[in-house]
């Protein structure tokens, strides 16, 4: 299956690179550019896309604004933010928005392909304990969990998804959530996907949002 994607950036000679690296993997197509958000959301009302490219800092329409926008449909395309700097708050700002992830501008051609690969198949591609830090760094400016109910979407849960929630959020892989509560790393897999879908959320990385707005985790990534 040829993975398409759409490239969304102000600057035209990244674009270029990004469209270059691309178009020599057989297995990826690129099927649609924009210089800014709200170009992306007009081409992609006509164009079938699976992977965005997203830039965050562009004019008129940002790339955390788009990338809400067009999360908003259930079945929209996966958005991969690109950004120019680690622990950035449009990057936090991105994840809130639905992305599925995000990498660095300069991050080596290998990587971001990987990234758009496992991106597509469902998968968060940044690192859980990235996302981690990332949201840690940022929690001032999530909502007081103490001052409101909690979520009724949680007590969906068993206990047991809700002990995984609670490793997914502090950054553990499966394998390592598999080897801390001495279950089959197919188990956790398992636990992990009925978690997404009772709590209607996209990947990974929606599950470490929610566990920090919520207060399942606190800064500094403790339970």
């Amino acid at each position: 299956m040829t993975i398409r994607v759409m490239l969304v950036d102000d600057q035209v000679l990244l674009r270029t690179g990004f469209r270059m690296v691309l178009a020599a993997q057989p297995d990826m197509e690129v099927v649609a550019e924009a210089g800014d958000g709200a170009e992306a959301l007009q081409v992609l009302r006509s164009t079938a896309v699976d992977v965005v490219l997203m830039d965050v800092r562009m004019p008129r329409l940002d790339g955390v604004e788009a990338t809400g926008r067009i999360c908003a449909d259930p079945d929209a395309p996966k958005v991969l933010i690109l950004t120019t700097f680690d622990l950035d708050e449009y990057a936090f700002s991105a994840l809130k928005a639905g992305a599925s992830g995000f990498m660095l501008k300069d991050v080596p051609p290998g990587e971001l392909l990987a990234a758009i690969r496992a991106v597509h198949s469902g998968d968060a591609v940044v690192a859980p304990s990235t996302t981690r830090r990332l949201l840690d760094r940022f929690a001032p400016m999530l909502p007081a969990a103490g001052g409101r109910p909690r979520p009724a979407e949680l007590d969906r849960l068993t206990e047991r998804e809700r002990e995984v929630m609670v490793l997914v959020a502090q950054g553990l892989s499966n394998g390592e959530i598999a080897a801390r509560l001495v279950l089959s790393e197919a188990t956790v897999k398992t636990h992990v996907g009925r978690i997404l879908t009772k709590l209607g959320l996209r990947d990974r990385v929606q599950v470490v949002v929610l566990a920090y707005e919520t207060g399942l985790v606190r800064a500094g990534g403790h339970g």
